[in-house]
């Protein structure tokens, strides 16, 4: 559904993205992963074709840029970008006929999102007025409703509730079971933990890892955060591993001092002597 092949992006001498492979299957459940400034959201607007790159993205065998492409995409940006004057009913409607989708089964379907992310009270309510995490839903909302093939989502827990990150995690789940094609661009790795198929790594602009999570074995198939910190951490910095399982692609950090070794003492720092003078505590005449 997805194949990024060779994505490069520079900004002047910057190197955003360098020869960035990515694909993803009908039904299957990407996360793309990386430290702040690692290029993910760039590799997004690219896929999207909002900037232009080197390289070639396809989008169900279309090229991305192509209208065909489009018809199948659906995209949630990190910050909402929604009408200020229309009121979220009336957002859901600009889409629809945007589309030009069949209207009662839309509304129908735009309901049932409303309802399960807890928007009922506020579909009347100018956009300009709702919160961050409500506009997040809205967002959403509007990404879904012409139901696509492909949905990308970038950074799409921020703002949102408990309640609102589990029922998108639900969503995420029946896309996928309908086959659908979902890639998340994100840092909260929590969110991400137990529906993702398979996960692309990146540091300084590059892919440096990519993982599917039936390969993984042991503590790799239960943490997706042991496998991140292992592609885009020091290993001489203090964070460390319980356990000496790395994955593929990753290579084991240092093993641990045992208890019975021996450890170097901490310096000890003595704090200069100082002299207090004494108070003259006699009496004048």
């Amino acid at each position: 559904m997805l194949r990024v092949k060779g994505l490069t992006k520079k900004f002047g001498k910057k190197v955003a993205n360098e020869n960035v492979n990515l694909s993803l299957e009908a039904g299957e459940i990407g996360v793309l992963l990386g430290p702040n400034g690692a290029g993910k959201s760039t590799a997004i607007k690219c896929i999207l074709g909002l900037l232009h790159f080197d390289g070639t993205v396809k989008i169900g065998g279309f090229p991305a840029n192509s209208s065909k492409a489009k018809q199948i995409l659906g995209y949630v940006p990190e910050f909402p970008c929604l009408y200020d004057m229309l009121t979220v009913r009336e957002q859901f409607e600009f889409v629809v006929r945007a589309y030009k989708l069949d209207r009662e089964k839309s509304r129908r379907y735009a309901a049932e999102l409303v309802d399960r992310l807890r928007l009922t009270e506020v579909v009347d309510t100018l956009c300009k007025d709702l919160s961050k995490g409500m506009q997040q839903k809205v967002s959403i909302i509007c990404a879904l409703l012409p139901r696509p093939k492909l949905l990308l989502l970038d950074e799409p827990m921020l703002g949102l509730d408990p309640h609102a990150i589990k029922e998108l995690r639900l969503i995420v789940q029946d896309l996928a079971e309908e086959g659908v094609a979902v890639l998340i661009s994100t840092h909260m790795i929590s969110t991400v933990e137990g529906i993702w198929g398979k996960a692309y790594i990146m540091n300084k602009g590059k892919v440096v890892s990519c993982h599917r999570k039936e390969e993984m074995v042991g503590m790799w198939s239960e943490s997706l955060e042991r496998i991140f910190f292992a592609e885009t951490e020091s290993y001489d910095s203090q964070w460390r591993y319980d356990e000496p399982i790395k994955p593929s692609s990753a290579k084991a950090p240092a093993a641990q001092p045992s208890a019975g070794s021996s450890k170097k003492k901490p310096q000890q720092v003595s704090r200069p002597k100082t002299t207090k003078k004494k108070k003259n505590n006699k009496k004048k005449k």
